[in-house]
């Protein structure tokens, strides 16, 4: 139904701008994953990933333009264990369809899209919407199904308005999914203060407990979170960004959420130039609002430095405090002629606890190394 209702809209919009000649660009990307865990139950993994994207856009005049975008996610891959009978599975679905008018000052998308804002780099309080990886080169994620305005001011201030429906799988830090039946909805207000900006953020939905296994079976939970950021520029850069989340049913410790994350990033004079981002995150689920009597405190590190106009080197380091646990990507890139390579150095924990869970991007735990390639046309 979602898939019908955004093609008839694509036709009108058509329809309705006939008389511009539309600019349309059909291009994808295509990339090959192997890897090799030792300790995982299927040491061996082969998958392949084909995002083909068709853009369209129609200028309507000098203040106005239309623009759509329809991209598929088509996948297949297999986990083995050398010698005997391993696990594969595809899959083919919608990975974007969307349309957008923009206006002056104004701007409105609807359909499967990608809603993505905040302050924080790596471990991300304001992450509701997405579920990107840092460790993932590609930065993939499944989108929303939903509506977003926005309007800009002319001194860089904005504000966001959101309504999404049909959306079910958890998000960010959520703990259990979303009601699909149920609308969602929200709001960003972002201001420019000196040497920087600040944000508040809220969003509604309903929550749905009925597959959580471990909690009460709750079929609708409405569900508030309120978020605030901030992010300047002092020489160094400097941010912090908390988010805090309550159910209206009693679900113990699950009730509530706190999240608070302040971090900093400098570029060094070191060579071509190192840049080092520091985060740290406090988490706290609660049974009422704002107690932190259940926290977990976790540090990240994250590091790039560009070796050359062709290749770059980049890594991720997650600690701990609470079970003492370390999670380290080390990642090189060289860009070839036509596609470019990774080759990808990790450990990960058996449970892993901090980066958001991306059922696009395949990890497993221990240490492994995972060699990529991706062409784009």
């Amino acid at each position: 139904m979602r898939t019908i209702l955004f093609v008839c809209l694509l036709l009108w919009s058509q329809k309705t701008l006939a008389q511009e000649k539309p600019k349309i660009e059909f291009d994808g990307q295509f990339s090959i994953i192997g890897s090799y865990s030792p300790e995982a139950e299927k040491e061996v993994f082969l998958g392949g990933r084909y995002l083909p994207e068709l853009n369209l856009d129609v200028p309507i005049d000098s203040l106005r333009s239309f623009a759509a975008e329809v991209s598929a996610n088509v996948a297949g891959n297999t986990a083995f264990h050398p010698f005997s009978e391993g696990e594969s599975r595809g899959e083919v679905g919608l990975y974007r369809a969307w349309a957008r008018y923009t206006h002056r000052q104004i701007e409105v998308r609807a359909g499967l899209q990608k809603i993505d804002f905040g302050a924080a780099t790596i471990l991300r309080p304001l992450q509701w919407f997405n579920q990107i990886d840092p460790r993932d080169p590609l930065q993939l994620t499944n989108g929303v199904y939903g509506v977003l305005g926005r309007y800009y001011f002319l001194n860089n201030a904005n504000i966001w308005l959101w309504t999404l429906y049909g959306n079910e799988k958890t998000r960010g830090f959520d703990a259990i999914e979303t009601n699909a039946r149920i609308p969602e909805f929200g709001g960003r207000v972002q201001l420019p203060v000196p040497k920087g900006e600040i944000a508040f953020s809220y969003h509604h939905r309903t929550a749905n407990s009925s597959d959580a296994g471990f909690l009460p079976i709750f079929e609708e939970i409405p569900e508030n979170r309120f978020g605030l950021d901030g992010k300047w520029d002092l020489g160094i850069g400097l941010w912090a960004e908390a988010s805090v989340v309550h159910k209206a049913k009693d679900l113990g410790i699950f009730t509530t959420q706190s999240l608070l994350n302040v971090g900093t990033d400098y570029t060094f004079g070191i060579g071509n130039g190192l840049n080092a981002v520091v985060e740290h995150l406090v988490i706290s689920n609660d049974s009422q609002l704002l107690t932190f009597e259940n926290t977990v405190h976790l540090s990240a590190i994250a590091a790039s430095y560009p070796l050359g106009f062709f290749d770059n080197l980049n890594a991720v380091l997650l600690y701990s405090w609470s079970t003492k646990d370390v999670t380290f990507n080390l990642n090189y890139e060289h860009q070839f002629k036509k596609f470019t390579g990774y080759v990808t150095i990790y450990y990960n924990p058996d449970t892993p606890v901090g980066f958001q869970q991306n059922d696009l991007v395949n990890l497993f735990p221990g240490p492994g190394i995972r060699l990529t390639a991706v062409y784009n046309h």
